[in-house]
């Protein structure tokens, strides 16, 4: 790990924030290589799941107004238990520190965190006994406006602005379930005392899909592109299987068929993204673990230096977050499903008697009379509201009929699949897994085994010697790349031996060599990082020879005969 973060700072890939006055913990910066680098893992993202999905995405404010997390339970739900020294005045995360210091698990209360600390007396780092545990609320609270204004929150993730769209998205989609709605962007947790580089931050990015689907219906028509595909599964037992995705649904391992489409969707998303399938597993949430609204929860791991570590969170949250919002919005977040055939049932109606309505209640009667409509049943007198007065009717008003009626479909809440994942922590794991040392001409060489399609920088041009001509020639060279949508850098700085072992430690797959022979023959070389072979080619060949190596995985003898110089 100091190896990789090292190379990460020096190289340009990480920084720390506010490195000037001291630095913070849990906020850092992405230097240039590394912001490109999660930019195009964004983008494999969107491939994954707007682009090939039936899914749209949207962009919503990263402050919200305190209703919108007093409905989602973020105000009152959303803490961590906390312990404060009394000497030194530190605070930790309770359940996180009695792990590190005593290696136990321990339930994220109050009083479980107590009981810890008298029996085994915990103390502070710098030996003091620490107060009373505390619940501490994890979102940034701010204010909205002058003067007093308004309460409200950095959004601690981004799917709730998706939830308060429902209405509007729904009628973008005509109300035809099912549909997705993405987001990526910045969220905000104000951690307790983060410990863990990039793992664990205050400020982070984040990519979620709510998959909106009908309750009944947790299907989708692309399963079988996923079904066959093996797995490694956890389940909440702490059972491991290695399993195919049809007949993990079969055996009732994942509760149904959407979230297994889901799951295997982001198994291949983060294989095309670079992380190693041997390092990479599902496992499910225990019964204890589990929000008490989500169906079932898998959450992908992958193995770092760290241990294993979440990237992704696949949960299936049913109707809690549209419910809620109903609540709180007073508004329906409900659709009309119809049905494919319409359906006859006899049901009871209480039915007005207009004639005698109208004369004592005047202009009240018609409001009264559709309200007694949405009654099934009623007794000697019933009570119904309108225009917010509360009207006592008697039966001589009204009677109760059984009447057929022509159903042509239902209201439902949809339920919501939720894939949820970490950009930083995708982005970092991404980096270890491509971390590799090996040897060359007798010499360790540090390289990023990235993917090709997602090195920030995807071609170096190098002039064998920093003379006029070379350089010129070199470019020339980088602006047709350039032109043609190709990242290319040039480098006249060092030996040409340097430079490749800089370019290999960045990640660029490949190095193009402007040399002695390029002037006699109008060739170049081409060099791959991965197996530091190189390739001749006619440098007017080298944009399409390069475009069509950074979108597949042909190796450069296709091309060219190799040689080692």
């Amino acid at each position: 790990m100091s190896q990789i973060m090292e190379m990460l700072v020096r190289r340009g890939f990480i920084w720390q924030s506010f490195e000037i006055y001291g630095g913070m913990a849990g906020f850092i910066d992405y230097a240039p290589l590394g912001n490109g680098l999660r930019r195009k893992i964004e983008n494999l993202w969107r491939e994954f799941f707007v682009v090939n999905e039936r899914s749209v995405e949207i962009d919503t404010p990263t402050v919200g107004i305190e209703e919108v997390f007093i409905a989602s339970g973020h105000a009152e739900g959303f803490t961590d238990v906390a312990i404060e020294c009394s000497e030194c005045g530190r605070v930790f995360r309770a359940d996180h520190y009695v792990k590190e210091k005593l290696n136990l698990e321990v339930d994220p209360t109050i009083e479980a965190v107590k009981a810890v600390i008298e029996e085994f007396d915990l103390r502070c780092e710098c030996g003091g006994k620490f107060k009373e545990p505390e619940h501490f609320n994890l979102m940034f609270e701010t204010k909205i406006g002058p003067g007093r204004g308004k309460k409200g929150y950095l959004r601690p993730e981004t799917a709730q602005g998706i939830f308060i769209a429902f209405k509007r998205l729904s009628d973008y989609f005509r109300h035809k379930l099912p549909f997705g709605v993405a987001q990526i962007g910045r969220a905000y947790r104000n951690e307790i005392s983060p410990r863990q580089g990039v793992i664990r931050l205050r400020e982070f990015n984040q990519a979620e899909l709510e998959f909106f689907c009908h309750p009944g219906e947790k299907k989708h028509p692309d399963f079988h592109k996923y079904a066959d595909d093996v797995v490694t599964l956890v389940d909440k037992f702490d059972k491991e299987h290695r399993i195919t995705l049809r007949e993990a649904v079969e055996r009732g391992i994942i509760a149904h068929e959407l979230l297994a489409y889901f799951v295997g969707k982001t198994r291949r998303f983060l294989l095309a993204a670079g992380i190693k399938d041997d390092k990479l597993r599902f496992r499910q949430h225990k019964d204890d673990e589990r929000a008490h609204y989500a169906v079932d929860c898998w959450d992908a791991e992958v193995l770092l230096s760290y241990g294993w570590i979440e990237v992704v969170g696949i949960a299936d949250r049913s109707d809690y977050d549209l419910s809620r919002h109903t609540k709180y919005s007073k508004e329906d977040l409900s659709v009309f499903v119809p049905y494919d055939e319409p359906v006859k049932v006899k049901r009871k109606k209480v039915v007005a008697n207009i004639a005698k309505l109208g004369p004592v209640f005047k202009e009240k009667a018609k409001k009264i009379a559709e309200e007694l409509a949405k009654l099934e049943s009623a007794g000697d007198e019933v009570k119904v509201v309108v225009d917010g007065e509360e009207i006592t009717v008697t039966s001589e008003f009204y009677e109760v009929r059984e009447v057929e009626e022509e159903i042509h479909g239902e209201k439902i809440v949809p339920h919501v699949i939720e894939p949820s994942f970490g950009l930083d922590r995708i982005t970092y794991a991404v980096l270890e897994h491509a971390f590799d040392v090996d040897h060359v001409d007798g010499e360790e060489r540090k390289v990023l085994r990235l993917k090709r399609y997602l090195a920030p920088v995807q071609v170096a041009v190098l002039p064998l010697l920093s003379k006029d001509r070379f350089v010129e020639e070199a470019e020339r060279i980088a602006e047709s790349l350039r032109e043609s949508g190709v990242y290319t850098e040039l480098d006249t700085a060092g030996s040409i031996g340097r430079r490749y072992r800089r370019y290999d430690e960045i990640g660029t797959p490949f190095c193009v060599t402007v040399d002695h022979q390029t002037f006699e023959d109008g060739t170049v070389t081409i060099r791959d990082r991965d197996t530091t072979s190189q390739i001749r080619i006619q440098k007017d060949r080298i944009v399409d020879v390069i475009k069509e190596l950074l979108s597949s995985e042909k190796d450069i003898k296709e091309f060219g005969e190799v040689f080692r110089p």
